[in-house]
């Protein structure tokens, strides 16, 4: 597994994401998959407090108890739990951090994630708190998710030598490059680095689904009711046309879907879930530095203009 940097962590290229944890897999299974993850030489895992109702912090960190030190474990806080634990001000900062090491059954976050802006708290309040943070021993990193590259860059003017964002995490994919308008321009000019999620576009870059077939039982594209509307006919011909050009070189549209993202030199980690052992095995195996500059050029062709 090749390892990438996320500030002073060293973390492996792809990374699992455990939302999944506590909402479609309940202990065992998530025990199984982290495992696995581990055999496979993951090192990094990604979770939220907000992730199965909290659920996902504790089943992650009893699976991961007799191997804490050897991994880097990242979690998030300021999406709303409930009415009360909800936001980035300071004072929630501080009970959330705690909440979080508690569930995780630990002392220390190695990546802390502010999980979306909070525009009614100023970002160098927030960044203070965390800094009290990492000056305690309590977080080792900090990062965000779901920021712009105009948030992204107020926070680093905001932070003033004190602890500052070394990652963020948005939705990046083959199918959605929204960050490509800027975010990931001002990541490269901070020397912050991307994580990218939901990099299979919800399963559409597995292979498993094609134009004029049904879809498979069982998907998160046919049980989640918010994500259905991503299987259309326009994302399925785009697919395809993908499929049809990873397989000119010998490569299946999933080897394509990491490879392109690990060819983005902002990218430190690709963090992919997994509902089954056999499915991380598969992200692992896809994961190859194989996507040169002129196979990205020539894949941008096939792409929507972002214009």
């Amino acid at each position: 597994m090749e390892m990438r940097q996320i500030g002073a962590l060293q973390v492996s290229s792809v990374g699992l994401g455990c939302n999944n944890f506590g909402r479609r897999l309940n202990e065992s299974g998530t025990r199984g998959v982290v495992h696995t993850a581990l055999d496979e030489g993951i090192t990094f895992f990604d979770t939220a407090d907000t992730y199965g109702g909290t659920d996902s912090e504790v089943f992650l960190g009893r699976s991961l108890a007799n191997a804490r030190k050897d991994v880097v474990l990242a979690t998030k806080f300021g999406w709303e739990i409930d009415n009360e634990r909800r936001g980035a001000h300071p004072n929630y900062v501080k009970r959330a951090i705690e909440d979080s090491l508690r569930r995780l059954g630990t002392d220390y976050i190695d990546l802390y994630q502010l999980h979306k802006p909070d525009p009614t708290v100023p970002i160098e309040d927030t960044l203070g708190a965390l800094d009290d943070l990492v000056r305690e021993g309590k977080v080792r990193e900090i990062g965000c998710s779901n920021f712009s590259s105009v948030e992204l860059n107020s926070a680093e003017r905001c932070a003033e030598g004190g602890a500052r964002f070394v990652s963020v995490q948005n939705e990046y994919s083959l199918l959605n490059r929204d960050v490509e308008r800027g975010l990931i321009q001002e990541c490269e000019q901070l020397d912050v680095v991307f994580l990218p999620y939901f990099p299979l576009a919800s399963g559409l870059l597995t292979g498993k689904y094609r134009l004029g077939q049904p879809p498979p039982d069982g998907t998160r594209l046919t049980m989640i009711e918010s994500l259905s509307a991503r299987l259309n006919d326009d994302s399925l011909k785009l697919v395809e046309s993908l499929i049809a050009y990873a397989g000119k070189y010998g490569h299946s549209v999933l080897e394509l879907a990491f490879g392109w993202l690990l060819a983005c030199s902002s990218v430190a980690s690709v963090i992919a879930g997994a509902m089954t052992s056999e499915q991380l095995r598969a992200n692992v195996s896809a994961a190859k530095p194989w996507v040169t500059k002129t196979h990205v050029s020539e894949i941008k062709e096939l792409l929507p203009s972002l214009e």
